[in-house]
């Protein structure tokens, strides 16, 4: 998993609320656990016109002008704007798969649903709680303002926009920590390695009928 220090991003504003995870990466393209390839199918009924299908190349349907990240200004957008209760719906893990495959680092909301919250952290991407009036504020700027982009620090928990103005935001210290060093559940495992194996030889040497025929590594 990629460390997230800061992120300096071009803002995308997608302005709905009730976003759910099958809005983000419909179940039709829910066939692979790789965590990779479905950035061409985030947000698929919104971005295109015709029905996407499993395995299709996307880079020659077409697109919905109207939709926010198709429009050229908003071309290479890292942080998007949300609104109430992103990620709702199922659990599904491919949600915030196909947000940071398609290249989103941080994502900004007055609220999120649980579990998507959850699975976010897990996988690299930072949720971002901010008043509602704050995000009202960086949706306006941001539709205003070509180019708008943010400043997104994890080390020091604010939002900065281009006129320095800073917004705090509250991040539980250990999902801080795991972030920071780019720590999934089996990184954050793995920073134990050599106490598990100490653990494990002196349980073989005080057990051993327990390892049956398992030798040591």
């Amino acid at each position: 998993m990629r460390p997230f220090t800061q992120h300096d991003g071009l803002v995308a504003p997608l302005d709905r609320s009730n976003v759910d995870t099958d809005m983000i990466i419909p179940k039709q393209f829910l066939k692979s656990i790789k965590r990779s390839g479905f950035g061409p199918n985030l947000f698929d009924e919104l971005r295109y016109l015709d029905e996407g299908k499993p395995d299709q190349d996307s880079s020659g349907r077409p697109l919905n002008p109207d939709f926010v990240l198709n429009q050229p200004r908003y071309q290479g957008a890292s942080v998007l704007l949300a609104r109430h209760n992103f990620g709702c719906g199922s659990s599904r893990e491919h949600a915030p798969w196909a947000l940071d495959d398609f290249g989103f680092r941080a994502i900004i909301a007055p609220s999120f649903a649980d579990i998507f919250y959850n699975n976010c952290f897990k996988n690299g991407l930072l949720p971002i709680v901010l008043d509602e009036k704050v995000v009202d504020q960086l949706f306006a700027e941001a539709e205003h303002a070509e180019g708008y982009r943010l400043l997104v620090d994890l080390e020091s928990r604010q939002v900065k926009t281009p006129t320095g103005e800073c917004f705090e935001f509250e991040v539980d210290d250990f999902r801080r920590h795991c972030l920071l060093h780019g720590l999934d559940d089996i990184g954050v495992t793995l920073e134990d390695a050599d106490a598990i194996r100490a653990y494990e030889d002196r349980r073989r040497d005080s057990a051993p009928w327990l390892f049956g025929a398992i030798g040591r590594d």
